[in-house]
């Protein structure tokens, strides 16, 4: 997108010729799907998001359509073309579908969305929006979230279909509401989070009048289901700019609804208790965990460095001697990350591994700067288990200190450590660490049943090869046996 201090008849200029190469790209699959539903007595015109990525120079495989055709006649229209079709939006005047087709000299696979014209029509008490079909796509276009999502370019013969402004907006690089934004936020309190989102993805400002609305009504969000809170949440979190995106929740006051250890992170601070701006950390954190990624966004990883400090504020001490200390901040903030997540709906999965990590985010810390034994080195890694890579990339964003010789050495000292981690890894089998004996062995050895003496035994084992490195076989028996005769 072109920048906002451009002229802006050149900007809408550059934006309408890259739109005019994207849609040409997809043309094979729009126009043909176009070309059935004309032939059945329908319009068709791409909209949205497809519309606006395309004068962005960045539509990809996902297409959405909107229609005067019912979604029982989509089907009909849809059903013979498509490889697949899906009916699971139904309810809400939306089918799916996929279709797979050469463009440019290579195989693409396009998901396709395409959804009847709706019209204003939403229970303003309810957690879920009412769907009432309208007659045009003006009536459609107007009850879209963000003027850059109210455009459509009507197909086969491509006519450009932009009644808010949403060509100037995109080339300002603003989001605004077709109609005002109290009404909008009204209909569905969601978009106050999608502004948020769309700041993030885009980066993109949001207009002052719909921050207003937004500040005014963030107690609204709290009719949306948290299923749909947590999924607007997560592709703010994974977008390319989420610091914007959360800086707007927290201002506006919807973190305070639906991630209120965000804005508790805001201490207080005065000039006999001095500490770190535990929000704006955090923030950086999230920032030097995402340079971190290797593989695309990794949601386990920018929750945890969200949330890695979240148990600060429930465990601030002001010290005797003028320090501010948060002991066994870790601990508290797994528990408070597990309630919230859970909260939210996320997977058990997930929130076992983002609770893991922030309790485990200061381990590095506690075994001090020096030399790190194989006993150590082994209990962090089998702590950490599955964890491990996403825990090094933690810990080293944790660094936010201005003092360069203190960050420098911090570096070097978990250089240190994954050296460690790794010399051993040559030596031993790190990544699976169990006893030098099972179970079925222990119960052999000692001659007993299964039972709680043999889960006692294997747990001592297994503290045996963390502090000492694998064992031979008979060296093994006899520890067991010494440790039998103990207990007696």
């Amino acid at each position: 997108m072109p920048n906002p201090n451009e002229d802006t008849p050149s900007a809408l200029s550059q934006a309408q010729q890259r739109a005019v190469a994207e849609l040409l790209r997809v043309a094979p699959v729009a126009d043909d799907l176009a070309r059935r539903f004309q032939e059945a007595g329908f319009s068709l015109a791409l909209v949205g998001g497809s519309v606006r990525d395309a004068l962005l120079g960045r539509l990809g495989n996902d297409l959405d359509f909107t229609t005067d055709a019912r979604p029982e006649d989509v089907l009909k229209i849809v059903r013979p073309w498509a490889d697949a079709v899906w009916e699971v939006g139904i309810a809400f005047g939306t089918v799916g579908a996929q279709k797979s087709a050469r463009v440019e000299g290579a195989d693409w696979n396009f998901q396709i969305e395409i959804t009847t014209y709706r019209s204003e029509a939403y229970d303003r008490t309810s957690r879920k929006p009412e769907v009432s079909y309208g007659d045009s796509i003006e009536e459609d276009l107007v009850r879209r979230d963000f003027t850059v999502n109210a455009m459509a370019v009507a197909l086969p013969e491509k006519e450009f279909i932009d009644p808010h402004g949403g060509l100037e907006d995109l080339a300002a690089r603003v989001l605004r509401t077709p109609g005002t934004p109290e009404e909008s936020f009204s209909d569905d309190p969601l978009r106050m989070m999608r502004a948020a989102r769309f700041a993030a993805q885009l980066d993109f400002e949001v207009a002052p009048e719909v921050v207003t609305a937004m500040t005014e009504m963030a107690a609204r969000i709290e009719i949306v289901s948290a299923e749909r809170v947590r999924d607007e949440l997560n592709k703010l979190i994974l977008s390319a700019h989420p610091r914007k995106g959360l800086a707007l929740l927290v201002d506006t006051g919807l973190a305070g609804h639906v991630l209120p250890e965000l804005p508790a992170l805001r201490l207080e601070s005065d000039e006999h208790h001095r500490h770190k701006d535990v929000y704006e950390h955090t923030l950086i954190v999230l920032e030097q965990a995402i340079e971190l990624e290797q593989d695309g966004p990794d949601l386990t990883l920018r929750l945890a460095a969200l949330l890695h400090d979240i148990g600060k504020p429930r465990t601030r001490r002001f010290e005797t001697d003028g320090r501010v200390s948060f002991h066994h901040h870790e601990v508290v903030g797994a528990k408070m990350t597990k309630k919230r997540m859970t909260a939210l709906k996320y997977s058990n999965e997930l929130v076992k591994d983002v609770s893991r990590l922030v309790e485990l985010h200061l381990r590095f810390h506690g075994y001090g700067t020096g030399e790190w034994t194989d006993s150590a080195v082994r209990r962090y890694v089998r702590d950490a288990g599955p964890l491990l890579e996403r825990l090094h990339k933690l810990t080293r964003s944790d660094c936010t200190t201005r003092n360069k010789r203190k960050a420098v050495a911090l570096s070097r000292a978990y250089d240190g450590l994954e050296e460690r981690i790794a010399q051993l890894k040559d030596q031993e089998e790190l990544d699976a660490i169990r006893p030098d004996l099972d179970g079925n062995q222990i119960m052999e050895i000692l001659g007993v049943g299964p039972g709680p003496a043999v889960g006692k035994a294997y747990k001592h084992m297994l503290e045996l090869r963390l502090e000492n490195g694998p064992m031979e076989h008979g060296a093994a028996v006899a520890a067991l046996k010494e440790w039998w005769a103990a207990q007696g």
